[in-house]
């Protein structure tokens, strides 16, 4: 039976809420039982890194990007690679697309751990940060620590460093890491990553409990392969419109403004969708490995689920998948016999290209057009939390209605809270652009 807390009237303003990257307020205002405003107000200033691009050489453009974030910074390299590769016709090896493979494996792991264990877990045992943790559950901590090295350490040893990778360039890499070093690497993954990680699926059961229970039926949108889980490559995927290929990605996002949010909202079918693990997850979890599959059963995550709260888990589940696919990519490279290539930097066309990968948070594009001298003069990123941001707002405003009667003003602040860091944002990725409109 619920109990009427009296709470026809609800003023919520959490101002720069914590434990996500960037600045963004939550609120609600409801007066006399009629919710007015719900929603996550972004004041985040714009950045303008697709007016940085302008006039830029194809050999700067990933170095540039790979600044808009310093958690998906590997992310927006590859994206932005496979932009300029496009649009200058550089076709790339096969042990380049393995070793890129290998790479995002490594940043999908060390983000899912952090948001994981150090952004969400807090809310689940009701502490403030992950510094309390460390005195009431140092094994955990110590094992987060652990595989967050672990999976910087794919970077470090494929792209030259964890964050902003320096080895990956246009048409290859200028390093290539060694036999020796790929078979030092597999070994920490089996006897470290995936032991933690099966650690980490049972820390997840015992905390499942914790998790609010909310459905809201939506668009999950990411990208789909016929061959692997899409995480490097693939034609864009909607739950309801079917499969198309990146080229048509404007249409498949549809950037709009709101006056509540310095970064741009989207829509495709509805007046929302969800990008990020959950998204890739009832899209593509036919494409996972067995263990992935199995801890996805043991906790309770199924295919077409509709509640943006088990994102967390669905990052826990991926991770696994991450982890297991990062050593048999590894095994490829060790039976072709890594080898340096000279990177291809020799354009064959000059025009637009467009590039799309599924980083952490969710799909993201780059599309950028050369000139004849390779430079750029136009360039258009779209950032997965700005995806979201739609659909966080149109969460809160079927959450807020739903327990107004049943919980106080502290839980509906917290679960609001919770909701809002269960889509990991990455705000000041989001943030890339303003429109202004003066006047007269």
């Amino acid at each position: 039976m619920s109990r009427d807390l009296g709470l026809e009237n609800l003023d919520i303003n959490v101002k720069h809420l914590t434990r996500v990257e960037g600045h963004g307020n939550i609120v609600v205002d409801m007066k006399n039982g009629v919710l007015h405003k719900a929603q996550l107000d972004i004041v985040e200033a714009p950045r303008y890194f697709e007016a940085l691009l302008k006039g830029r050489s194809f050999h700067e453009a990933a170095i540039i990007t790979s600044r808009i974030c310093g958690i998906c910074s590997l992310g927006h390299q590859l994206t932005s690679l496979k932009a300029t590769e496009q649009a200058l016709g550089l076709a790339v090896t096969e042990q380049t697309v393995l070793l890129r493979k290998l790479l995002i494996h490594g940043a999908t792991l060390q983000s899912n751990v952090l948001h994981a264990y150090f952004l969400a877990a807090p809310d689940f045992l009701k502490v403030g940060s992950v510094i309390p943790l460390v005195a009431t559950h140092p094994d955990v901590v110590l094992r987060a620590l652990r595989m967050k090295k672990l999976a910087n350490d794919i970077g470090d040893a494929v792209g030259g460093r964890a964050v902003h990778p320096i080895t990956c360039v246009p048409g290859g890499f200028t390093h290539v890491p060694t036999a020796d070093t790929l078979r030092l690497l597999r070994k920490k993954m089996v006897e470290q990553m995936v032991p933690d990680w099966l650690a980490t699926v049972e820390t997840m059961k015992a905390l499942a409990g914790a998790i609010p229970v909310f459905e809201r039926p939506t668009e999950y949108i990411s990208l789909r392969s016929d061959g692997d889980y899409a995480l490097y490559d693939g034609d864009i995927c909607s739950t309801d419109t079917g499969r198309v290929p990146d080229s048509e990605y404007r249409r498949m996002t549809n950037e709009f403004i709101v006056p509540h949010s310095s970064s741009k909202h989207c829509k495709v079918s509805r007046s929302s969708y969800m990008v990020g693990a959950l998204a890739r997850w009832n899209n593509n979890h036919d494409k996972l490995c067995p263990e992935a599959l199995q801890a996805a059963a043991a906790l309770g995550l199924k295919p077409g689920c509709t509640n943006p709260y088990l994102n967390t888990v669905a990052q826990v589940v991926e991770a696994g998948h991450c982890a297991l696919d990062a050593v048999a990519i590894i095994d490829q490279l060790l039976e072709m016999g890594p080898r340096y290539e000279k990177p291809n930097q020799e354009p064959t066309q000059f025009g637009t290209g467009i590039g799309s990968t599924e980083v952490p948070r969710g799909i993201l594009y780059h599309e950028y057009t050369y000139d004849r001298q390779a430079r750029i003069v136009k360039a258009n990123c779209i950032i997965p939390t700005g995806q979201n941001l739609a659909n966080i707002d149109d969460d809160m405003k079927k959450l807020v209605p739903e327990v107004v009667a049943t919980k106080s003003k502290e839980e509906i602040t917290s679960w609001l809270e919770m909701l809002v860091r269960a889509y990991d944002p990455c705000i000041s990725c989001s943030v890339h652009m303003l429109d202004v409109e003066f006047m007269e």
